[in-house]
């Protein structure tokens, strides 16, 4: 289904009675157990929540662990979503928040725009943000910008620590 033709859908119709190929892309930035457990409930979630929906057909996931959100450059998973999805493998990815899918406003930006030049969008969950609505763009900066804030605050806080440390 194209692009056009979801959105005109989605006029009338939930995100949930479209029938659409999805998929997830989950994310940790650490290997830590909290961390790797935190992965491992986002995937069964995500896998029973595409698999929940009638109309939905299920796509397997992405997944990068303890790859940090900064840059995508070494988010192999991620990666390979944006070639598959230029492929046309899917129709539309659901992820936690817009922090999980990077911590950049520019990349939230460019990536979720490539993604719907190939006719896929992302709905963020907690951020009830999904790039298919038409009026997404704007919410998408302001969160995506507060994202990146929150990285900056905690680099900080991690650096502060570190030189308590030293202390």
């Amino acid at each position: 289904m194209d692009l056009h033709t979801i959105r005109q859908l989605l006029k009338t119709k939930s995100i949930y009675d479209i029938p659409l190929r999805v998929t997830f892309y989950a994310r940790v930035s650490s290997e830590s157990d909290e961390q790797l457990n935190s992965l491992s409930n986002q995937i069964a979630y995500y896998e029973n929540k595409i698999k929940q929906i009638s109309c939905w057909t299920f796509v397997p996931g992405y997944i990068d662990e303890g790859i940090s959100g900064i840059s995508t450059k070494k988010r192999e998973d991620f990666n390979r979503m944006l070639d598959d999805a230029a492929q046309g493998m899917f129709d539309l990815i659901l992820t936690k928040e817009i922090s999980r899918f990077a911590r950049n406003t520019l990349d939230s930006i460019q990536f979720t725009r490539q993604l719907l030049g190939c006719g896929v969008g992302v709905f963020f969950q907690n951020d009830n943000i999904n790039t298919l609505d038409s009026d997404s763009e704007f919410r998408l900066v302001v969160m995506a910008g507060v994202a990146q804030g929150e990285l900056r605050k905690l680099s900080e806080r991690t650096k502060l620590g570190f030189a308590q440390s030293i202390k």
